[in-house]
């Protein structure tokens, strides 16, 4: 059986503990490889390759770490496919999914590849009499990423993108679900020029987290996954003298006003709530029709949509969905379709019998569609993170806009309507980090920032864009006054009211 090891100072790194997780194929249910799972020790190596090689990438100019950068955007562009395929076996995306989350990683490291001009300061020419101030950006020093498994290439490159690209040194801990893309992305950023011990990939469970968490020589962490450990992460890594954002989980919702296009809603909804299996924390699991008559309609439109949806194997190339990353999500996300329905929602369409033939061990589950559903029910308030729309109805625009302002999640939320003014008054009220205007996953651009609200995200600074770059640097400020007189010549002091 295969191993998958840790990647530790420009090469793979045989791990000392002993401890292994599984890999599983969700296709056929069957452990495909044993991925090590590091102790505290192994973390500390790859802490201290990061730290011999802090000091001469730090000090390499901004335009050589762009090189590297352009160079592994070639690379990692060069072998989309491969790449693609390793992600879907070990995931269960199909491959059009895995190649999105590639490239919307590859668009952080475009950004990276204009890091020269990101990390210019300000300057005050004459701020007093002779004297100029200014201030530059600076690297951390040892930084860390810990990444979840539904986006294995897409955010791990969110993270070490520009974290590398100002001059940090990074560790990398993936999700041990899937952990063969990280790996193989760590061994490109090394064909693309970066030194040994820029990047280092460790492996690990509970215990590698709070090692990394617990380590004086780690500068900042960036962590993406449920909110209840993002708040340990933020909790533990603060305590521990960390600068630390930590993402969290989502519900976020989309809002159809009675002018909207239904045929474009309904394809909208169809691929935000049940592509890649609705296990990302920007998918749309909630829709909020405004009216009877809106929603009577979507509904059984979305029936229909419904019908059409492929289920299959995750290198199908007719399938919209494959199966979701582990018998025990799956299991979770069915026993949340039965908790819903004991709630007293309406399940119009059960996706829990769902089997594929010759797959019958497989990790897959079909879509399933609530409605009927109600803000105090379990279903709503918390994250099913599964193929499974719920429709919570709404009278009126005002409770549209309260249903996701109240709720304990702020990642993302969209409104479908071709009325500016509605739209505008909605983005501007609405109490949720990002909007969507008929864009049903409302994702921003690399040179945005992505960020939610509430119980999304912990800490004051958003991924990527220029808060990645605050967030991965600190700030140095210079006041300099060059006198006239002699060189020793000590004039100069601190004004006084005098």
């Amino acid at each position: 059986m295969r191993d998958i090891r840790h990647f530790v100072n420009g090469s793979a790194f045989e791990g000392a503990s002993g401890r292994f997780g599984e890999v599983f194929n969700p296709n056929t249910g069957e452990v495909q490889a044993r991925v090590q799972l590091a102790m505290a020790g192994e973390l500390d190596l790859a802490v201290q390759a990061a730290l011999k090689a802090f000091p001469a990438w730090s000090a390499t100019n901004p335009q050589r770490r762009a090189r590297v950068m352009f160079e592994f955007k070639r690379l990692v562009e060069a072998n989309m496919q491969d790449l693609a395929e390793m992600l879907s076996a070990e995931h269960g995306k199909v491959i059009a999914d895995s190649k999105g989350d590639i490239q919307r990683g590859l668009e952080v490291i475009e950004f990276a590849c204009g890091i020269p001009h990101a990390l210019k300061g300000e300057y005050t020419e004459g701020a007093g009499p002779g004297i100029d101030v200014y201030s530059m950006r600076q690297p951390l020093g040892v930084v860390a990423g810990i990444t979840p498994f539904n986006f294995p290439a897409m955010i791990p490159m969110w993270m070490f993108g520009v974290a590398i690209a100002v001059g940090n040194t990074f560790i990398l801990k993936p999700s041990e679900k899937d952990p063969t893309v990280p790996v193989r992305l760590a061994e490109l950023m090394m064909e693309a020029g970066a030194p040994e011990g820029v990047l280092n990939v460790v492996h690990g469970d509970k215990t590698a987290v709070d090692a990394i968490l617990q380590h004086p020589d780690i500068k900042a962490v960036s962590f993406v996954g449920s909110s209840d450990i993002a708040h340990y992460v933020y909790s533990q890594g603060t305590l521990h003298n960390k600068r630390v954002q930590a993402m969290g989980g989502a519900k976020n919702h989309g809002i159809v006003m009675p002018d909207a296009d239904l045929d474009q809603v309904v394809k909208d909804l169809s691929g935000a709530a049940f592509g890649s299996a609705g296990e990302r924390c920007m998918a749309l699991p909630v829709v909020v029709p405004v009216g009877k008559a809106v929603a009577d309609e979507l509904r059984e439109r979305m029936v229909a949509e419904i019908d059409t949806l492929k289920v299959g194997l995750s290198n199908d190339a007719d399938a919209q969905y494959g199966p979701v990353v582990s018998a025990a999500h799956r299991q979770k996300i069915a026993d949340y379709i039965q908790i819903g329905k004991d709630e007293g929602a309406e399940l119009v369409v059960d996706g829990r019998d769902f089997s594929l033939q010759g797959y019958e061990k497989g990790f897959f589950i079909g879509p399933s569609f609530f409605d009927g559903v109600k803000p105090g029910m379990k279903t709503y308030q918390e994250e099913i993170f599964g193929p499974v729309l719920q429709m919570v109805r709404a009278d009126s625009f005002e409770e549209a806009v309260e249903l996701p302002s109240k709720h304990q999640y702020g990642n993302g939320v969209a409104i479908f309507t071709r009325n500016g003014r509605t739209a505008r008054e909605f983005a501007s009220r609405v109490q949720v980090g990002m909007v969507g205007i008929n864009v049903p996953i409302p994702v921003p651009v690399a040179y945005h920032t992505f960020g939610g609200w509430k119980r999304s995200a912990f800490g004051d600074t958003n991924q990527h864009g220029m808060e990645g770059v605050k967030f991965w640097t600190k700030v140095k400020t210079i006041t300099a006054r060059w006198p006239e007189g002699e060189i020793g010549d000590s004039s100069f002091v601190i004004p006084t009211m005098k």
